[in-house]
């Protein structure tokens, strides 16, 4: 008797989420993260014993991709891709990016074939966060302490041995913090060093503003991003005089393609959506 009331009452649950998902954007919001972040967890598990036969190798990333990149799908994202050919180049670079949600990385994971051999730099505290922390470092990603500077800069600097040799793209979200504001954030300079010391180029990459996306009023809703990938900019002449005038060169041209993107998408919105 009481298994038949469980399977009652598990039922009603299944039945009443499409009616919960469409009826109100606080549900959906967060089932959508529930469902990313449980994915990526499982798939991390799953992985974790393939990845242990090449530690460290960052081409675990594209494996890790193939697995991922269908969560998009599923939580009704597109990303569209401009500028491709500057990121399938076969060279060594640091990409820099901006930073909006955590969900930047399903952006990733929709280009890593593009980009072959890639690693990110990510703040140490990611790397606790089991079975996914795990499983990153088995890719090879950088994991740095933020509070101490000193650590952080030499890890770089030894990734930039490998990173040249390889020729690995170095993927770094310089504004540190993610803030979805409609805004590119000042940056912070260690990616800016760390290209003019090694004498890498900068490949800007902007995503456009998640309009769908709204985490004080709890939305998230399908949408579509552009990934844009600008020229490189060579550093070979550079010094870190110079990186000033680097970092305000980099951020001035990111933040003009990303009103550009955004607006773009907006008068798309419009033409598709004219009552609104």
């Amino acid at each position: 008797m009481n298994a038949s009331y469980t399977e009652i009452i598990f039922a009603g649950c299944i039945l009443i989420l499409p009616f919960l998902y469409e009826s109100s954007h606080v549900f959906r919001y967060h089932l959508k993260f529930v469902l990313y972040y449980a994915i990526v967890m499982l798939n991390s598990v799953i992985l974790i014993p393939l990845f242990c036969f090449r530690a460290g190798n960052v081409r675990n990333l594209l494996t890790a991709s193939a697995w991922c990149h269908h969560i998009s799908t599923l939580l009704g994202l597109r990303w569209i891709l401009r500028g491709r050919e500057h990121l399938e180049k076969d060279q060594a670079c640091i990409i820099v990016s901006n930073h909006q949600s955590s969900i930047d990385i399903l952006g990733m994971f929709d280009v890593w074939p593009v980009m072959d051999k890639c690693t990110v730099v990510a703040k140490k505290e990611l790397f606790y966060a089991w079975p996914f922390g795990l499983a990153a470092w088995l890719c090879g990603l950088i994991f740095i302490p933020r509070m101490n500077s000193d650590k952080a800069k030499s890890l770089m600097n030894e990734a930039a041995e490998s990173i040249k040799k390889d020729r690995i793209k170095l993927w770094v979200f310089p504004e540190g913090t993610r803030r979805n504001t409609g805004q590119i954030h000042p940056f912070k300079k260690g990616a800016f060093h760390l290209a003019i010391t090694a004498k890498l180029p900068i490949l800007p990459v902007i995503y456009s503003q998640y309009y769908f996306l709204d985490k004080e009023n709890k939305r998230f809703d399908h949408g579509k991003v552009y990934i844009t990938v600008l020229p490189p900019i060579p550093t070979d002449n550079l010094t870190t005089e110079h990186m000033d005038e680097l970092i305000e060169r980099t951020r001035t041209m990111m933040t003009s393609t990303f009103h550009e993107t955004n607006k773009e998408i907006k008068d798309s919105m419009a033409r598709t959506f004219p009552s609104q």
